[in-house]
């Protein structure tokens, strides 16, 4: 008989860990919150301690052709600094593993670690350890980050209701296009190596995918303010994957508007250029790494008059149902249409 063989691809990124997550189940009573969130969560006692972990492969997450290892060193820091903030907490420690070639120098190296040096600056938390390996494939960078957070300010993606108001930080759209603007660059350098790549004017969208930040200004802000989100999740995937992901852990579903979603000017002209729709490059593109939150209507006097943060819908009670009410007033079902690992 034939052994039974199934395809990574069939069940996706998240298909796979919870297969993989059914046989394990939490033994010790200081694991508060295991797979399934932006962050592992562990009671510490006083505080909640936050611990999440990424890896960066060459030729999946980056390409080296036009990453300079500055910024990805950079990245490769922050967006596990996002994770943490998503869980409204505070980055402390991280340690870098890496997977080098033996085309890197120790130079090239170097300059990654600027990079990350730089963001480990930006963010205030420290560089305790690593490991490195050979690896024939190219670069891999795994980045662990351990943070905490006080007890009554953690924020799952599993805890918004029905009601509750649908918040965005920052714009969207903006990594995506600058990914493919550099991908349509690489194919005329590729063509013709005479040909020098048209850059000027789009330093924005290429910032955003080359060097995003985490949002720990507005983690620190929603502090000040004195609010606590219902729910919290970081914009890696695209807007709509990451709705899917409170509305079904919540067991909510969501209204958003097509004219509240946040695109910056540039974003709207070089999607244009590239004949893409501004709206699903903000709603689908994914690597933004904004903060998707859900509040209590009673707290939208607090942060109305903060510019960093977009109202862009609200929650109700039909469990799984998203819609995407459009600027003419059509009701659209909204798709989970982002990046998809492991497809």
């Amino acid at each position: 008989m034939a052994e039974n063989r199934t395809e990574i691809a069939e069940l996706g990124e998240f298909g796979l860990i919870n297969r993989l997550a059914a046989s394990f189940s939490n033994q010790l009573s200081s694991t508060v919150k295991g797979i399934g969130d932006d962050a592992a969560v562990i009671d510490l006692g006083e505080d909640y301690g936050l611990l999440t972990t990424d890896m960066l492969a060459e030729g999946i997450h980056f390409d080296l052709t036009f990453h300079p290892l500055r910024h990805l060193g950079y990245k490769a820091i922050a967006v596990n600094v996002s994770d943490i903030a998503a869980m409204n907490g505070t980055p402390q420690q991280v340690v870098v593993s890496l997977g080098l070639s033996n085309r890197f120098s120790v130079e090239a190296v170097e300059e990654l670690y600027k990079g990350i040096r730089s963001a480990c600056d930006d963010y205030k938390v420290d560089l305790v350890g690593g490991d490195t390996t050979a690896s024939k494939s190219g670069l891999i960078i795994s980045v662990s980050v351990f943070g905490r957070v006080a007890k009554d300010k953690i924020t799952y993606r599993s805890t918004a209701g029905a009601n509750d108001i649908l918040c965005v930080t920052g714009d969207l759209g903006g990594a995506y296009i600058g990914l493919q603007i550099l991908a349509r660059e690489k194919q005329v350098f590729q063509a013709d190596s005479n040909m020098q790549p048209d850059f000027e004017g789009k330093e924005y969208v290429l910032q955003r995918q080359l060097k995003p930040e985490a949002r720990m200004d507005v983690v620190y802000e929603l502090a000040e303010a004195g609010v606590v989100p219902t729910a919290m999740i970081d914009v890696s995937d695209g807007l709509s994957s990451e709705i899917h992901h409170i509305c079904v852990q919540s067991g909510t579903g969501a209204v958003v508007f097509e004219e509240n979603v946040p695109i910056d000017d540039q974003t709207v002209y070089e999607a244009s250029a590239l004949n893409l729709g501004p709206i699903t490059a903000a709603t689908n593109g994914g690597e933004d790494y904004e903060l998707l939150f859900t509040i209590k209507p009673e707290d939208h006097p607090k942060l109305k008059n903060n510019p960093k943060i977009t109202f862009i819908g609200y929650l109700t009670a039909d469990k799984g149902k998203i819609l995407l009410r459009t600027k003419s007033g059509t009701v659209l079902p909204m798709q989970a249409q982002g990046w998809q690992h492991l497809s």
